[in-house]
Parts: C-alpha cells; structure tokens; sequence
C-alpha cells in the first residue's frame, strides 16, 4: 500500500453565478489597483491524505468518498481530484 497526497477542488460550473469571487474582483476594481484582473472565480479545496495500493484505486475511493459525504452538489459544482505521490 502507498500513500498519496490527494487535493479535491470543488468550484462552480461555467454559467453558475460566483458572488464571492466578484466581490474580490469589485474590491480591486474599486481600489483602482490591479486593472489587469478581469475576472475572478474562487473554489474550496481538500486536502488529505490516502493510503491506498495505486493512484487509480485512490482516486474512485475519493470521489466516492465525496459522492457519499455529498461534499458537492453535483448540479452546481465541478470536482477535480489531483492524486499525487507523498
């Protein structure tokens, strides 16, 4: 068994509205610094560690483990699982 460094990433789908990451953006558009950033999209990550015999049974016992915790809503949200050896 080996052990991976797993990153779970959970952002909205394109289309899904970001209140938070347009607020970031107003607030540098208000402060008139950075004028270059034109968009801002936030996302949540874990980050965790799984003991698991390869990088391929890891990832299906993640995103089962996000699809039975229901860490997601799976209408609105994108998940991106990075395994990656510790």
């Amino acid at each position: 068994m080996a052990i991976f460094t797993v990153h779970v990433i959970i952002e909205n789908k394109p289309g899904i509205s970001d209140p938070e990451g347009d607020t970031i953006l107003n607030d540098l558009v208000l402060k008139g610094t950075h004028k270059t950033v034109s968009n801002i999209k936030t996302a949540k990550m874990l980050k965790f560690t799984i003991k698991e015999k390869d990088k391929k049974t890891a990832k299906s016992k993640v995103q089962e483990i996000c699809d039975e915790l229901r860490i997601y809503n799976p209408m609105v949200s994108k998940v991106t699982i990075d395994i990656f050896d510790s």
